[in-house]
C-alpha cells in the first residue's frame, strides 16, 4: 500500500467520531469558525467555492451558511460519507460533497469557481505541492482568488511536547523531503487512533513558489501567533484562539495566505 492510501485508510478511522464530534458543536451552537478567516475571507454570499481537503464538513458548512455555493472535496470516502450526512442532518442544502483525491481532481471533475479554500491540517497530508497549485489555478475563475489558512511549517518544526513548555527544540528538519511517519492519528476532535500514516514538510519558499509556477500572484501572507484550537497552543485567547503564552509574538503558529491568477496582457 502506497503512503497515500494508507493515510486514507488512517482518515477514514476518524470520520465517525470527527462527525459526532462537531454535529454535537453545531447542535449546541458551539461550532466556532476561525475568525481570523472569517475576517480575511470576506463577503463571500453568492460565490462558488470549492474547498480542498475538506474532513467531514463543518468548515464547508460554515462556509455554505456564509451564502457561498459549496464544493467539498476529500479522498476519504467515509469522510465525504459523514460530510453529506452533517449537511442533511442540520438542513444545508447548498453545499455538496465529493471523493477525490487533490492530486487527481484535475481528471475526475470539471468547473470553475471564484473562491478555491483550504483550512488547518491540510497541506501537509499532500507529496506534491507543485501538482496542488496546478490544481487550484485550473479551478479558478480568472478573476477568483485562493484563500489558505495553515500551520505555519516553522511552528511544525519544533518538538510539540516541550512547546507547552515553553521550550523550541528542533524535532522534525524543516528542509526535510521525506515524510515523517507516524503510528497514530487524531486526537484534535475525537480519540486518536492506532494507524500508520505519513506527514510531508513543506516550506513558505516551497509554498509561494508552486503558486507563482502555476501562474498565481500573492496578494497577501500574514503570519500568525494564533491557531485553532487542538492544533497547537496551551492558553485560549477572548478571540477562541489558542498560543503559548510564552511565546506569544516569538513564533509563528498559523499563516494565511490569498492568491489570484495572474493577469494576461496582449501585447502588440
Amino acid at each position: 500500500m502506497n503512503k497515500v492510501e494508507q493515510n486514507k485508510k488512517a482518515w477514514n478511522l476518524l470520520a465517525e467520531g470527527h462527525f459526532n464530534h462537531y454535529k454535537t458543536q453545531f447542535v449546541e451552537d458551539r461550532y466556532q469558525f476561525n475568525p481570523i478567516v472569517l475576517r480575511e475571507l470576506g463577503d463571500i454570499s453568492g460565490k462558488t467555492l470549492l474547498h480542498l481537503q475538506c474532513n467531514t464538513g463543518a468548515d464547508s458548512i460554515v462556509l455554505a451558511r456564509m451564502g457561498a455555493t459549496v464544493t467539498g472535496v476529500d479522498f476519504a470516502p467515509d469522510n465525504i460519507h459523514y460530510a453529506r450526512k452533517l449537511a442533511e442532518d442540520l438542513g444545508v442544502e447548498n453545499v455538496r460533497f465529493l471523493t477525490g483525491d487533490v492530486m487527481e481532481l484535475m481528471e475526475i471533475h470539471a468547473g470553475k469557481y471564484d473562491i478555491v479554500f483550504t483550512s488547518d491540517g491540510a497541506i501537509g497530508w499532500l507529496p506534491d505541492l507543485n501538482r496542488w497549485a496546478k490544481t487550484i489555478r485550473h479551478f479558478l475563475k480568472d478573476d477568483g482568488f485562493f484563500y489558505a489558512h495553515d500551520a505555519h511549517p516553522f511552528f511544525l518544526a519544533f518538538d510539540e511536547e516541550k512547546l507547552n513548555q515553553g521550550i523550541t527544540e528542533i524535532k522534525y528538519p524543516y528542509f526535510s523531503k521525506e515524510p515523517d511517519e507516524d503510528e497514530q492519528i487524531g486526537g484534535y476532535a475525537s480519540e486518536a487512533k492506532e494507524a500508520k500514516c505519513y506527514f510531508w514538510m513543506y516550506t513558505m519558499g516551497g509554498l509561494v513558489n508552486a503558486l507563482s509556477r502555476a501562474g498565481l500572484f500573492i496578494e497577501f501572507l500574514n503570519e500568525h501567533d494564533r491557531c485553532a484550537p487542538g492544533m497547537g497552543g496551551s492558553a485560549t485567547d477572548e478571540s477562541g484562539l489558542s498560543y503559548y503564552p510564552s511565546l506569544e509574538g516569538a513564533l509563528p503558529l498559523t499563516f494565511s495566505l490569498k492568491a489570484r491568477p495572474v493577469r494576461r496582457t496582449t501585447g502588440r
